[in-house]
Formats: structure tokens, sequence, C-alpha cells
């Protein structure tokens, strides 16, 4: 009975680091970045149904990231056999169709709860999860259409989001392009993650983040309260070029992951950034509080 305790937590738990729990708060990040977008924290009063249909969207935008990271090593399980053994599938903590069957159920799971908050939503949800099996399958192995379709992924996240109070205006739209940049930008950087030696796309990856600095800072520069922005972008910038500048001067894999870490982690203090340039201070301060929570997880989990 204790060896068959034993190996259900041991399952459970390489389930658990299948789906990069650091990861996950970034997913909820990108909701909110995207209702504040939307208008929806600028209402004068909030109703239930609408807190109901945000509640959904974060849990459906969890669910559906869980499924794709945890669909990313079932496709990896030869790469992964031979340069990282340890990993849950190749290990054999989980097998192969148990980790089919838990992200193809997470993928479904946010589909259905997308569509529970709206047929907009819904829609561009499957969108989203065709994108998702997309670079997991094929497009991770291009050198340009791998990270492109990974920024997609992460800007179609944030327009999810804008779908809280229906269909966003198009000029709305705009703003999925700052994460798109961005993550393309990380995907670079990750390129290095096993074997270094990737000073180039460092070099280019900083001018990706310079550009999605200038973008939040100068985009809605009317109507924002520059004063109430510049410490998140301080923050944002800190928290990304510090260990970008270190994985240039130490070209090592150990200091290319850090990178990479700090680049999905940093997706929340982006997201309070935007979210600060179009609606209230503290709906910045409120994604912000989710930063915490990626950084206590990935003390026990790995981000990438």
């Amino acid at each position: 009975m204790e060896i068959k305790s034993f190996k259900k937590t041991s399952v459970f738990k390489g389930s658990l680091i299948l789906m990069r729990p650091p990861n996950l708060p970034t997913a909820a990040a990108d909701i909110v970045a995207g209702a504040a977008i939307a208008g929806f924290f600028a209402l004068g009063i909030i109703s239930k149904e609408a807190i109901i249909d945000l509640m959904l969207l974060i849990f459906a935008s969890v669910f559906l990231y869980a499924g794709g990271v945890v669909l990313n090593d079932v496709f990896d399980l030869k790469i992964d056999a031979e340069e990282r053994p340890e990993r849950p599938i190749p290990s054999g903590v989980v097998s192969l169709e148990t980790a089919s069957v838990l992200g193809g159920s997470l993928l479904l799971l946010g589909i259905l709860l997308f569509f529970s908050c709206n047929l907009y939503a819904g829609f561009v949800s499957i969108g989203l999860a065709g994108a998702i099996v997309l670079y997991d399958s094929l497009a991770k192995h291009h050198m340009f259409f791998g990270p492109l379709t990974m920024g997609f992924c992460r800007g179609l996240n944030l327009l999810l989001g804008m779908f809280v109070l229906g269909l966003p205006p198009f000029s709305k739209w705009v703003y999925m392009f700052i994460p798109i940049v961005y993550i393309f930008a990380v995907t670079l950087i990750s390129r290095g993650e096993v074997h270094g030696n990737n000073k180039r796309n460092l070099i280019f990856s900083g001018v990706l983040y310079l550009l999605v600095i200038f973008f939040i800072l100068f985009y809605n520069l009317k109507e924002t309260d520059v004063l109430i922005l510049v410490p998140f972008i301080l923050l944002f910038g800190l928290s990304i070029f510090k260990p970008l500048i270190k994985a240039y001067h130490i070209n090592s894999p150990t200091n290319i992951k850090k990178a990479v870490k700090a680049g999905v982690l940093s997706l929340v203090i982006m997201d309070a950034a935007i979210a600060s340039s179009v609606s209230k201070w503290w709906v910045g301060i409120l994604i912000l509080l989710l930063l915490p929570l990626s950084l206590f997880l990935s003390k026990r989990f790995s981000v990438t």
C-alpha cells in the first residue's frame, strides 16, 4: 500500500511539473491586462455577472496554458530523452499516454470555459488551442516561425481578456502585438538553453525588449499618467535586462536559462505596466501581486 501511494504521489507531482506551475499566473495576468484594455475596470459598477465572466476567462486561460506545456513535453519526448532525461515523461514518472490525455483534457476544458463566457471568446480560444498544438508539434523547430507562433499564442491570450465585455473595438487589438514581440524575444533567448552560444539572439532580443517598453510608454501617452507608469516600466526593465546582460557576458546555458526564466515571469510585470497605462493604477498593483506567487512556485518547479 505504501509503495502504491508513493507511486501515485510521484505521478501527481510529475504531472504538476509538466504543467509548469510558476508560469500559470502569467496566463492569468494576460487576461486581467486584457480586461483592463477593454475598459472593464473603468466601469462605474462592476456587476456580479461581469466578475464571474472575468474569473471564467482567467481559469480558462490557465487550463489552456497548462495543457499547452504538457503537450509540449509529449511532442518533445525523443529530444528530452537525450537532453533532459530527468523530465517526467522520459524518466517514466508520467507515461506518454497519461501526459497526452492530461494535455488534451486541459485544452478542451479551457475551450469550454471560454465558451461559457461568450461565443467570441470561445471561437478565438479554438484558434489559440490550434496555435498551441501547431507550436508544440511543428513550429517550435523553426528559427523564425517558432518564436512567432509562441508570441502569437500570448497575443491571443491577451486578446481573450479583452472579450470579457463582449467583442472589443478593433482599435484595441493592436495591444496583442506587445506580447507577440516580447515572447518572440524570450523564445529566441531560449534557443541557447542547452548548448549556450547565442549572443546574436540575445542582442536581437534586447532590441525587441526596448521596442516593447517604448510602445507601452508612448502608445497611450495622452491618456496615461507617466508618473504612475514609470515605476512599473523601471521594474520591468530591470527584471528582464539584468539577467539578459549577464547571459551575454557569460554565455553559458545556466545564465541563458536564468534570462529565459526572468523573461517568462516578467510577463506579470509587463501586464501590470500595460494595465496601469490604460486603466487605474491599482489594477497594475493587482496584477503585480501574481509575481510573488510565480516566484514562490519557481523555487519548487521548473519554469522551462
